[in-house]
């Protein structure tokens, strides 16, 4: 059997399991064994302030996390932002960031764009407080940034 075609058996398997099965024993929310990976993760909030979503949905800042190569791409408003990751237990690593460099003619969404990078490197942990919902946080374990997964 295709590999692909295991994984989504493996996927609709784990989906038809009992939510205790996947609620973490802290109660934080979701499992860390929850896979952060496949969906693009869409910024909803970072600094404690709503991120708004722009006219053009592939340029929202979001992220996208690919287990087989250990990178990290995705957008962050104005450019294609681009890394490595790590992730061990509720820790997450995100190293080695860049972007490319395309004029952005939107001030405020240099200005988000910016300060999602520096969030993204600050990032020292994570937590799926629920289904679709990812959160970063810092080494003191203040949240940074809140995700969506991208529908």
């Amino acid at each position: 059997m295709h590999p692909a075609a295991v994984r989504r058996r493996a996927l609709k398997a784990a989906a038809a399991l009992p939510l205790a099965v996947s609620l973490g024993a802290c109660g934080s929310g979701i499992a860390l064994d929850e896979p952060i990976e496949g969906p693009a993760w869409r910024l909803v909030q970072m600094d404690g302030q709503p991120v708004a979503p722009g006219s053009d949905p592939a340029r929202n800042p979001q992220l996208q996390f690919d287990r087989s190569t250990g990178r990290v791409s995705g957008s962050g408003g104005c450019n294609r932002v681009f890394g490595t990751y790590t992730r061990t237990g509720s820790q997450l690593r995100l190293s080695q960031m860049g972007s490319t460099k395309m004029a952005c003619m939107d001030g405020g969404r240099n200005q988000l764009e910016s300060r999602f990078l520096q969030v993204l490197q600050a990032a020292a942990s994570y937590r799926l407080p629920a289904p679709g919902r990812m959160v970063l946080l810092d080494a003191a374990g203040q949240t940074l940034a809140a995700f969506e997964a991208a529908r």
